[in-house]
């Protein structure tokens, strides 16, 4: 076979042809107008020239500028329109993490860095962008030394808006400047928060005094964010051996949004003594508690009745995401309480004559797929079944055919190996939607007068 000869570019003809000076005019030419290709210049022209130690660090700030350059336009869209499409904020985000990187190297030249943060507070006075984050960190790679800090911390302050002026007091206390930290920290104390940014500042400090009366002085007066508050002034107390105000600040720490974790923290802070105690406080807490922490909770202290109480509830989760932890503790009770689980089961079901899309038809086969395991792998009452499956056959059907998905699969049973043995000896008990929508609550009614008998 013969080989065909490869066709040579004519631009590479042309190139080779070309002076350098020819060349160098077409490179300035081609980039004074698109940043783009003039930041893919800078990069190859760095790795592949020899640079003096000059002109390197004059490179690299110029690419800086081309990275600028190339996302500006984009920047000052998301600026001016709240946002914008999610794949022009990443890109956006992402040439803003370069300039970054190539800024903390601290290789930049201090004019452009200067004019570079000009160029940039702008967008993060306005934060309209969604970018706040990234701009952000660009502008504090940007400082070099301290007065560059001050620059920034001042043109902050100058915004006069909340989050600017919370950078501006972090770095005046980074800088050391504790009057202007009093000035700006006294100007917003909300939150336990506020307080103990304050209280940290005088610890640091060595006013110790001053830090622990502004820490009992947030703790009456600050409107929630206490956590840190408390587990420093719980700190304070455990190193005086005032055993008591630790207690109390740990309980209070344990209690506000109690979970497991706090739980099992504060019992574990607790002698048995003292437990004793606090144990019956602490469990009183649970009833204004969030639901599944709750569950977990009495789960953990192997409370099954109370643990299937908030469960039945809670009622089954529309969504699974939102209650698989709930479904798993209702798997772990089935054998325990098989009739308060198949109730929780059942309310899962809703209307299942209601016409709807095919993640509520798959979320439902689920559902059916674990009353039948417990009808009959738990409670062995294959008449049970029968009485469910006939009332709901031909919302059945539906939710089968019209779900994609493995689930719908595994409940192939109702109309293969099963059915023999089921639905061929139960006749069509339901004529249309709107007796099969009046069967559901028939079926819960049967699932209980069956459990009767």
């Amino acid at each position: 076979m013969t080989k065909t000869k490869k066709r040579q570019d004519p631009l590479d003809d042309l190139l080779s042809a070309a002076s350098p000076k020819v060349l160098a005019g077409l490179i300035v030419r081609l980039t004074s107008s698109r940043p783009d290709v003039r930041r893919e210049c800078l990069e190859y022209l760095k790795k592949h020239a020899s640079l003096s130690p000059e002109q390197k660090k004059r490179s690299e700030g110029e690419a800086v500028l081309a990275l600028w350059s190339a996302l500006v336009p984009d920047l000052d869209e998301l600026d001016s329109y709240g946002g914008g499409d999610y794949s022009v904020t990443d890109h956006v985000g992402e040439l803003l993490v370069q300039i970054q990187e190539k800024l903390s190297a601290g290789r930049i030249e201090g004019e452009i860095r200067r004019g570079l943060l000009e160029e940039i507070l702008p967008f993060i006075r306005t934060g309209n962008a969604g970018l706040d984050d990234e701009l952000y960190a660009v502008a504090y790679a940007a400082c070099y030394e301290a007065a560059d800090w001050r620059h920034l911390a001042q043109s902050f302050e100058g915004m006069e808006k909340e989050w600017p002026a919370d950078h501006a007091r972090r770095i005046y206390r980074k800088l050391g400047d504790r009057e202007k930290y009093l000035e700006l920290r006294g100007k917003r104390m909300v939150y336990g928060a506020d307080y103990h940014d304050l209280v940290t500042f005088y610890w640091e400090a060595g006013e110790k005094e001053k830090a622990i009366a502004h820490a009992e002085l947030g703790l009456k007066k600050g409107e929630g964010r206490m956590d840190e508050l408390r587990a420093f002034l719980a700190e304070r107390a455990r190193e005086s051996g005032d055993r008591k105000r630790y207690l109390a600040l740990e309980f209070a720490q344990a209690t506000e949004c109690l979970t497991l974790e706090k739980y099992k923290a504060f019992k574990k802070c607790c002698s048995p003594a003292e437990w004793e105690i606090f144990e019956p406080k602490v469990l009183n807490r649970l009833a204004g508690g969030r639901e599944t922490e709750t569950l977990k909770i009495r789960m953990h202290r192997q409370e099954y009745d109370a643990a299937v109480a908030v469960l039945i509830k809670c009622g089954y989760p529309t969504y699974e995401w939102d209650g698989s932890y709930g479904i798993q503790v209702a798997k772990k009770l089935e054998a325990r309480f098989p009739e308060e689980i198949l109730g929780y089961y059942v309310s899962g079901l809703g209307n299942i004559g209601a016409n709807a899309v095919r993640k509520e038809y798959a979320r439902k086969a689920k559902v059916m797929c674990r009353i039948r395991s417990l009808l009959l792998d738990v409670l062995k009452a294959e008449t049970r079944w029968r009485e469910f499956a006939s009332i709901h056959r031909r919302a059945l059907v539906t939710v089968v055919r019209s779900t994609l998905s493995a689930t719908a699969i595994r409940l192939g049973f109702m109309f293969n190996s099963f059915r023999c043995k089921v639905f061929s000896a139960i006749p069509m008990q339901v004529g249309t939607t709107g007796e099969s929508t009046k069967a559901t609550s028939n079926g819960t009614s049967i699932l209980r007068s069956s459990s009767q008998q």
